[in-house]
């Protein structure tokens, strides 16, 4: 049986770890957020890397994962390489998907909603140069979303009108077209799908990244053998325990929530 460590900068790459379990339901996964940092978005960048990449350290010290899988973008775009160079296991990193949008736009607008770590990044520049030169790409980088969507994830009240100031920038109209896709640069978004929906004011296709990052752990590992439920547990890197509005998501993907705090090859969490 697989052993995946899923690390996110806070409780949204559980969205990744939802689609890893449909792909994988007899891997054992072990689920870290990093609470005690979150949010990443306006962290340096010097900081942000020492920061995840010791977490990181520890966790494949402590935990001998066969894989391991950075959920969150603003992470990817900066950790990656030095975790690759130190280590001989594979890491599946999340991007924006700007390939796809520019593939299946008809309007040829489309917008990326990200934390502002994720827009200013040359790697997201590339992307866009790489794949999406015939189309106008709107960059929105929100500090506010993904504590929004971190808040909505615990139970606690999220005012539409605060929702809809960070995603109203993503509707551009041009010449008569409208954007017609919303990539969604952060894995706490899709966990707010469902409002943006209701929220927007015309309808758009939102690219959720997290099947893709599920095919692609396939790939890495191999579907193994899934005649049973897997386990793990769930931690976060602060020591305290699991929001009750969290607990039935944790069951659904069968993690155990603990309440330890999590070593750091960089010190303390």
């Amino acid at each position: 049986m697989s052993k995946l460590l899923v690390f996110d900068s806070g409780v949204g790459g559980l969205s990744v770890a939802r689609e890893i379990r449909r792909a994988l339901p007899a891997a054992e996964m072990i689920y870290v957020a990093d609470d005690a940092g979150f949010p990443y978005g306006g962290r340096e960048d010097a900081d942000l890397t020492q920061r995840v990449v010791g977490l990181i350290a520890g966790l494949i010290r402590q935990f001998a994962p066969d894989a391991v899988v950075i959920g969150c973008n603003t992470a990817s775009t900066l950790v990656l390489p030095p975790l690759r160079a130190r280590f001989t296991l594979p890491f599946v990193g999340t991007v924006p998907a700007i390939k796809p949008a520019a593939e299946r736009t008809r309007s040829g607008l489309i917008s990326v909603l990200a934390t502002p770590g994720t827009m200013q990044r040359d790697y997201t520049r590339g992307l866009i140069e790489s794949f999406a030169g015939h189309c106008a790409v709107r960059l929105v980088g929100s500090a506010n979303l993904a504590p929004l969507a971190e808040a909505f994830m615990r139970g606690e009240p999220v005012d539409d009108a605060a929702i809809l100031t960070e995603i109203a920038p993503a509707f551009v109209e041009e010449d008569g077209r409208h954007t017609d896709f919303v990539v969604l640069a952060c894995t706490h978004y899709p966990f707010l799908k469902g409002r943006f929906e209701r929220l927007a004011p015309w309808p758009v296709a939102w690219l959720d990244p997290a099947p893709a990052i599920a095919r692609r752990v396939v790939d890495v590992l191999g579907r193994g053998r899934s005649d049973g439920p897997g386990g793990g547990m769930a931690r976060l890197t602060s020591g305290r325990s699991w929001p009750t509005a969290l607990l039935p998501v944790l069951s659904d993907l069968s993690l155990r929530p603990g309440a330890d705090s999590v070593a750091s090859e960089a010190g303390t969490a």
